[in-house]
């Protein structure tokens, strides 16, 4: 495990190392140690500045949003027992959406900082509601993911019908939330992840025998000593949280919790006291190599790292089906 960790750790400095560099305005290597040495003086006007209040929090915020999706998939395909599983197939991303398309459909010129507001609090609500109609004394793993499935499409529908009565310029920029960005990213954007994801992430971490047991099934947790009913809300609420987080920063990133997971789990096995913190790495390495590739690719236009990852995620998704196709 320290090789492979060592291994995610080094590419994911080395990509970062070239996000910092790689620009409309280039910046060289060098001129980053300069200025992490305390002596900006020396360079350019304005090098300092795109350092650290835009390449450094985009960068940071990019690691934090990839780590928090791919520990939320590590959950739901293991409290789901689905390798196709990810946040959005609980419906988690579309209750995000929705809410957000309804704020910019009856909030004239709402404030484009009440868009991750109102995206967390849409997927919590989603999530709740899932949760509430899939129980009948007692929950099970099928029923969670059908009635997920079912209002993840009902939410769907809903976002594209309320883009038809909003406001354009609203619409617009709930349309472009709802892509997946990290151009606005922020010191403060970063703060606030980092808030939101401390406490879930560090009980994910502190209950990572749970998740192994979920994998044997109900009956089996069940007669080795596990609350399921408990344990299957607490790890649903777990994941919204972190999931929801992740979304309010960045808007809609998929497919990272789907491939971040399996690539982990092809590395280290699937115990989860090791695959949550590999998955974690995999999936920062994966939303900042998605935002690099997305600010180089058409520069100095930028593709939305969420349709990057779907670029990635979509024929990924695919092998998988193929994969399971006997199953």
């Amino acid at each position: 495990m320290i090789r492979i960790s060592a291994g995610l750790c080094i590419g994911l400095a080395a990509l970062g190392l070239l996000s910092l560099t790689s620009g409309e305005y280039r910046i060289s290597p060098d001129d980053i140690l300069t200025v992490l040495a305390g002596a900006p003086e020396a360079l350019p006007t304005g090098v300092e500045m795109i350092l650290f209040d835009f390449r450094m929090p985009r960068l940071i915020l990019a690691a934090l949003v990839g780590a928090a999706l791919a520990v939320a998939g590590t959950v739901a395909q293991a409290i789901l027992r689905n390798p196709l599983a990810e946040p959005g197939i609980l419906g988690i991303n579309a209750g995000a959406a929705l809410a957000v398309m309804a704020l910019a459909a009856f909030v004239e010129n709402a404030s484009v900082s009440l868009q991750p507001l109102a995206g967390f609090l849409g997927a919590l609500a989603m999530a709740a509601a899932i949760f509430g109609i899939a129980w009948k004394d007692g929950t099970t793993s099928l029923r969670v993911i059908l009635i997920g499935v079912g209002l993840n499409a009902l939410a769907g529908a809903g976002s594209a019908c309320l883009a038809n009565f909003g406001n354009a310029d609203d619409v617009q920029r709930a349309m472009i939330w709802m892509a997946g960005s990290l151009h606005h990213a922020h010191w403060e954007d970063v703060r606030r992840l980092t808030f939101w994801l401390a406490v879930p992430c560090l009980v994910i971490m502190l209950v990572w025998r749970e998740l192994d047991l979920t994998r044997f099934g109900d009956l089996v947790a069940r007669g080795l000593g596990q609350p399921v009913d408990p344990m299957r809300a607490l790890m649903i609420l777990l994941c919204t949280l972190v999931s929801g987080a992740a979304v309010a920063a960045a808007g809609l990133i998929g497919f990272v919790g789907l491939v971040a997971p399996h690539v982990a789990r092809r590395l280290i096995g699937p115990g989860h006291a090791r695959l949550l913190p590999i998955s974690a790495l995999m999936g920062a390495v994966l939303v900042v190599a998605a935002d690099l590739v997305g600010r180089v690719m058409l520069a100095p236009a930028e593709l939305p790292v969420g349709i990057v990852t779907a670029l990635v995620g979509v024929p990924f998704f695919a092998y998988l089906l193929w994969s399971w196709r006997d199953a």
